[in-house]
C-alpha cells in the first residue's frame, strides 16, 4: 500500500503567502542576470545529479494514482523516469543559456517635441500557477521565474504532492545556494478546493493566474478568480490532408502527432481527409495506426471508405473531445473550406494544421484558421515552448490578450514606457 501523503507544514495563510511572495519578487526583480543564471544552472545540476529522491517520491504518487483508478492519460502525465528527469535538466540548462530579457529596451523613438521614448522589459510580477498531475510544470515554472525575475506561487494536484515536494526542495536549494530567497517559488500543498478558491482571491499579491489542466480546471479558474486568468492547454487538434498532399509523408506526420505522446494537449484528435484521396488514404491510415494501438471514431462521411476496417461510429460529442489517448476521429470533407469550417466549429484554438503541396491552400489555411499555432506540413506536437525555441513554457495560451501560444520567457514579462525630456513641459 502506498505510504500516506506528507502532512502540510502549516495551514494556508493567503496574507502570509502573498506578502512573502511580493517581498521575494522585489529581490528577484533586481537580482543580476548572472545570479539568476547561476540559480538556473544549480537547479539543472541538481536535477541531473540527484534524481533518485524525486523518482522515489514519484513512484509512490504513481502507485497511489493507479490504486485510485486514475485514467491512463493522467498517470502518463504524472510519471517521471530517468529520461524525463534528464530532459528537465536539459531544458533548465537551455533556459539558463537564453538571453536575459529584463531591462531590454526597444521601440526607441524621438518625437518632434524633443522627447525620447522607449519601452523597457520588466518582470510580470507574482505568477499563480494551478495545474494537475504534471510535476514537470513545477520545474518549468521555476526555471522561467528565475530567468524572468518573477516570483511564483504553485498549486499542483493532490496526485503529485510527494513528487512536487521533492522537486520544490531542489528549487529552494538552487535559490538559497545563489543568495536568493526560497520564497521566490512557494508551493501550496493543501489539496482542499477551498484553498484554491482563497488562492484565486489574492488579487493584492498575485498578478496573474495560469491554469494548466483540463477544461474543468480552466472553467473553474475563469469563473472564480478575482485575478486576471490566462487560459489554454485544452487542445482539440486537427490535421487536414489536402488532395495534393504527399500521402506517404502525411502518414508519418499523422502518426507522430497521434502516437508520439497521446496524453498531451498538442496530440492529434481529428484527421480531416479530402474526398479525392479518401479511398486510397483511409484504409492505409487505419491499418498503419491500428497496428500502433489506435482506435477510430468515424464520421458517416468516412464510412464508405473503411474497406472492411473497423471503426466505431462517431458519437454526437466525439469531435468536441480532447482524447488524450490513442483514439482518433476521422472525417471526409469535400474542400478546404469545409475542413476550415469543421475546425472553427469543433476546435479549441490550440494546434491545427494542413498537409498539402498546394501553396495557395497552405496560405488560405494559415490565414483563416484562428488557432494559437497553425502548421503546414508539420506535426501538431511542435506546439511546445522547447520545440519552438523558447527553452520551456508555463502553458500554451489559446486566448488573444497579452500572449498566445507557448508562454516562454518573453511572454512572462511586461514593459514600462521610459520617457526622457530636457525639463520638458506640455504645451
Amino acid at each position: 500500500m502506498p505510504t500516506p501523503l506528507p502532512n502540510s507544514a502549516a495551514l494556508f495563510d493567503p496574507t502570509d503567502t502573498g506578502t512573502r511572495a511580493r517581498q521575494a519578487w522585489r529581490k528577484m526583480a533586481v537580482a543580476s542576470a548572472s545570479i539568476r543564471e547561476g540559480a538556473l544552472k544549480t537547479l539543472a545540476q541538481l536535477l541531473e545529479s540527484s534524481p533518485s529522491e524525486v523518482l522515489a517520491a514519484n513512484d509512490l504518487d504513481v502507485a497511489a494514482a493507479l490504486a485510485a483508478g486514475m485514467s491512463g492519460a493522467m498517470v502518463e502525465r504524472l510519471t517521471l523516469n530517468p529520461a524525463r528527469m534528464a530532459a528537465l535538466s536539459k531544458s533548465v540548462f537551455e533556459v539558463a543559456a537564453m538571453p536575459d530579457p529584463i531591462g531590454e529596451c526597444y521601440d526607441q523613438s524621438e518625437l518632434p517635441n524633443g522627447l525620447k521614448t522607449h519601452r523597457q522589459r520588466v518582470p510580470l510580477g507574482v505568477l499563480g500557477v494551478v495545474y494537475e498531475s504534471r510535476p514537470n510544470v513545477t520545474i518549468d515554472v521555476a526555471a522561467l521565474a528565475f530567468r524572468t525575475g518573477n516570483a511564483a506561487i504553485l498549486r499542483g494536484g493532490k496526485e503529485a504532492l510527494r513528487t512536487n515536494a521533492a522537486l520544490i526542495a531542489l528549487v529552494h536549494t538552487a535559490l538559497e545556494v545563489n543568495g536568493l530567497p526560497a520564497d521566490v517559488v512557494q508551493f501550496i500543498d493543501d489539496p482542499d478546493r477551498g484553498v484554491l478558491l482563497e488562492f484565486m482571491e489574492m488579487s493584492d499579491y498575485v498578478d496573474v493566474i495560469i491554469p494548466r489542466g483540463g477544461e474543468g480546471l480552466q472553467r473553474f479558474c475563469r469563473e472564480h478568480s478575482r485575478i486576471p486568468v490566462i487560459t489554454g492547454g485544452v487542445g482539440i487538434c486537427h490535421l487536414f490532408v489536402d488532395a495534393s498532399a504527399d500521402l506517404g509523408r502525411s502518414l508519418e506526420v499523422i502518426t507522430n502527432a497521434k502516437t508520439q505522446r497521446p496524453s498531451v494537449c498538442n496530440a492529434l484528435d481529428t484527421v480531416l481527409i479530402h474526398r479525392a484521396i479518401a479511398s486510397r488514404f483511409i484504409p492505409t491510415l487505419l491499418d498503419h495506426l491500428g497496428a500502433r494501438g489506435v482506435s477510430f471514431r468515424a464520421d458517416p462521411s468516412a464510412t464508405p471508405y473503411l474497406a472492411g476496417r473497423h471503426a466505431e461510429p462517431a458519437g454526437v460529442e466525439d469531435f468536441d473531445t480532447e482524447w488524450l489517448d490513442l483514439i482518433l476521429g476521422v472525417k471526409v470533407v469535400d474542400s478546404i473550406e469545409e475542413a476550415i469550417e469543421h475546425i472553427e466549429a469543433h476546435g479549441s484554438g490550440h494546434s491545427d494544421g494542413i498537409l498539402t503541396e498546394d501553396a495557395e491552400h497552405a496560405a488560405q489555411f494559415t490565414t483563416l484558421v484562428d488557432s494559437a499555432a497553425v502548421f503546414v506540413n508539420a506535426s501538431t506536437r511542435f506546439n511546445d515552448g522547447g520545440q519552438l525555441g523558447l527553452g520551456a513554457e508555463v502553458a500554451v495560451s489559446t486566448q488573444r490578450l497579452h500572449v498566445r501560444g507557448p508562454m516562454g520567457i518573453r511572454e512572462l514579462t511586461s514593459y514600462k514606457w521610459v520617457v526622457e525630456g530636457n525639463y520638458s513641459v506640455r504645451a
